[in-house]
């Protein structure tokens, strides 16, 4: 009997230290939590605006003191530490002459965040190069690559508390992936095209791009060219780092990607080797801060009448139909109906203007030459073909950055 009330005090005792440590770190848990509340509560408290509304969450709290420790050895102080950070991701891989480069434009990227007085911190994300997988089984991971793009960028952001994101995509399905993420995460978000490509030209070849390699190999199997032609062609038709050059999924992408506002003016239709494509770059600093500012969002930017700016400009210049499924999943993000019935009423209404590759003889680079993305959105916007009043990611709306461009010349 006494070695039963021994055991069963041993088993209470042990009971009690343990719903003790329970209520202690349930308490623990609770202050906290509530710590972290009553910070993000203060952002619409104050009247000045706190550009570090969710970074603060780790940055400020005694209770997230290994947060800060971890962000120490990343190189803040304390005197930085409170400072807004900016994800800076980049699709950079260096297999595909689109994303190559992506890793130095995110280093310019960075420069133009640091001298906002803004904290930036790159990640990476994955992608899959159509171009290159095109005829093969590896092409059934390209649509899929779109998703995993968006879902890798917002675990990033989600999970490090960054303020911002400036993302920098360079081929078919980076754009979208990207835009997605930014729906979904709904904090100031900007994107910065990597770019087109120059044509590619050669002895016999005065203009090539990749759909002269792909159209090559029909044109010698009819005996049109030689083979020493076709390697010709196949050897020049890429001659350096940018997406595409034709008006692909790429270059569709990123200029209804600026006709939808969620890229500084000129990001689209500026070659990736141009030295503007820097200075663009270390602009998105700049922008980025007056976004935090002012507390612009996606979903701010991202409204139905931005979609149809950017449905009404990929039917201008004879996009990609890719367009169409993309531009749908990135409504989807940002809970605005977008459907067929509107590319349908759209197109009934919208000429076709320009003769772009494929179908067409120019290039990407051929539209910057005469204005960039810019001139032709002048043009749709005098001619009433395009919303005005639609906020972008500069601050101001498409009007107002349009009123000192000069509209494209019909030629």
């Amino acid at each position: 009997k006494i070695q039963l009330m021994v055991n069963t005090m041993n088993s209470l005792i042990k009971l009690l230290l343990l719903l003790t440590l329970t209520y202690s770190n349930s308490l623990l848990l609770y202050t906290a939590k509530k710590s972290i509340r009553k910070i993000q509560l203060n952002v619409y408290m104050n009247d000045k605006p706190i550009l570090n509304k969710y970074s603060r969450t780790i940055t400020e709290p005694p209770s997230q003191g290994a947060s800060q420790a971890m962000l120490y050895a990343t190189g803040l102080t304390p005197s930085t530490k409170s400072l807004p950070q900016v994800g800076i991701c980049s699709v950079w891989f260096e297999g595909n002459p689109c994303n190559m480069h992506l890793l130095d434009l995110s280093t310019y990227v960075k420069e133009g965040v640091q001298n906002a007085n803004l904290i930036g911190y790159r990640f990476n994300t994955i992608g899959v190069s159509d171009g290159i997988s095109m005829g093969t089984d590896g092409m059934s991971y390209s649509l899929q690559s779109r998703d995993v793009i968006a879902d890798s960028i917002e675990t990033t952001m989600g999970g490090q508390w960054y303020d911002g994101l400036i993302a920098i995509p360079g081929c078919d399905k980076n754009m979208p992936g990207c835009l997605i993420a930014m729906g979904r995460l709904n904090r100031p978000a900007i994107m910065v095209y990597g770019g087109t490509i120059r044509a590619g030209c050669s002895k016999n070849f005065p203009q090539l791009d990749i759909v002269s390699a792909f159209q090559s190999y029909g044109e010698s199997l009819y005996n049109r060219i030689t083979e020493e032609e076709r390697l010709e062609i196949v050897e020049n038709a890429c001659p350096g780092p940018g997406a595409c050059g034709g008006m692909y999924t790429a270059n569709t992408m990123a200029t209804a990607i600026e006709a939808l506002g969620m890229s500084l003016p000129f990001s689209s239709s500026t070659p990736a080797d141009d030295p503007l494509k820097k200075s663009e770059c270390k602009l998105a600093g700049e922008a980025m801060h007056r976004l935090l500012e002012s507390d612009i969002k996606p979903r701010d930017i991202m409204t139905k009448k931005a979609f149809e700016n950017a449905i009404t400009l990929v039917m201008v210049l004879g996009g990609s139909t890719n367009a169409v499924l993309h531009l749908i999943a990135m409504a989807r993000a940002v809970d605005v109906d977008l459907t067929l019935d509107d590319f349908q009423r759209i197109s009934d209404k919208t000429p076709l203007l320009a003769d772009l590759k494929p179908s067409g003889k120019y290039v990407m680079e051929d539209i910057q030459r005469y204005g960039g993305t810019p001139a032709v959105l002048r043009y749709l916007y005098d001619n009433n073909m395009i919303h005005g009043d639609c906020l972008t990611v500069t601050g101001k709306t498409i009007a107002e950055n349009l009123s000192t461009i000069k509209p494209i010349a019909a030629d």
